[in-house]
C-alpha cells in the first residue's frame, strides 16, 4: 500500500521482545516533534484488566470483553510491566477479537496530528501498512535475553539467564507462529539487526532512513 501524504506520518517500528524498538520509538518521536505510542501497553494494559477482574487468559471471550472495555486509565496501571501481564498480553494477542478491538485506538491515534512514531509487533504489516517509514528492528534470542536479564535484575528482581532465554525463545515462537498477525518484517521495511550496534548507532541508522521517506 502506497503512504498516503494528506495524513500526518506514521512511522512503524516493528520486531521482537528486548530488541531495543521502544528505544527506539521514543527518541525518534522526540527528534522528529511526533507522539509515541507503544502499542505493547496496550495489549497489556488489557491483560491487566484481564486478571484485575479474574478473568482467565484462556477465554476468548473474557480477552474480547478487556479489549472492548479498555480505557485510557487502564494504560497507567502499575503492573503493565510484570512478567505475569506481558506473558498474559502475548497470549491474547493472538486472538483476532483482541486485535480488532485494539485496531481502531491505534489508528485513530496514529492519524491524529502531527503524527505518530508507534511501535509493536504489526505496525507496518496490519496496522500501518501505509506507514511512511517501517523499520524492523531485531537482535539474536541471546542479546535480548541478556537485556532483558540486565532489566529485571537492575529492578532488583529476581532472574536466571536461561529462563530469560527459553522464555524468550517461547514467547518468539508463539509470536511468528500465531495465526492472526504473526510477527514479520513488512516487505518494504528496513531490517535494523542491533545485536552489535549500540543505542546511538541504531538511533543514527533509523533516523537517515526516516527522514530520507518524510
Amino acid at each position: 500500500m502506497t503512504p498516503t501524504p494528506n495524513h500526518p506520518p506514521v512511522i512503524a517500528i516493528d520486531g521482537p521482545a528486548a530488541a531495543g524498538k521502544g528505544t527506539l520509538a521514543r527518541r525518534l518521536a522526540a527528534e522528529l516533534g511526533l507522539r509515541h505510542l507503544d502499542t505493547g501497553m496496550i495489549y497489556r494494559a488489557a491483560a491487566s484488566r484481564l486478571l484485575a477482574g479474574g478473568g482467565d487468559p484462556d477465554d476468548p471471550a473474557a480477552a474480547a470483553l478487556a479489549a472492548q472495555t479498555l480505557t485510557a486509565d487502564d494504560l497507567v496501571r502499575t503492573d503493565l510491566r510484570t512478567e505475569r501481564t506481558g506473558e498474559t498480553a502475548s497470549k491474547i494477542a493472538a486472538l483476532g477479537p483482541v486485535r480488532a478491538a485494539l485496531l481502531d485506538f491505534q489508528r485513530n491515534f496514529g492519524r491524529t496530528a502531527p503524527g505518530a512514531v508507534l511501535d509493536g509487533r504489526d505496525i507496518g504489516t496490519v496496522v500501518f501498512p501505509d506507514a511512511r517509514a517501517k523499520i524492523f528492528v531485531t537482535a539474536s534470542p541471546e542479546a535480548r535475553a541478556l537485556r532483558r536479564h540486565e532489566e529485571l535484575r537492575g529492578k532488583g528482581v529476581a532472574s536466571i539467564f536461561a529462563d530469560v532465554l527459553e522464555e524468550m525463545r517461547l514467547r518468539d515462537r508463539r509470536d511468528r507462529e500465531r495465526a492472526v498477525a504473526p510477527l514479520r518484517p513488512a516487505d518494504d521495511a528496513v531490517i535494523l539487526d542491533t545485536t552489535d550496534m549500540s543505542a546511538d548507532e541504531v538511533f543514527a541508522a533509523a533516523l537517515a532512513h526516516v527522514t530520507g521517506r518524510l
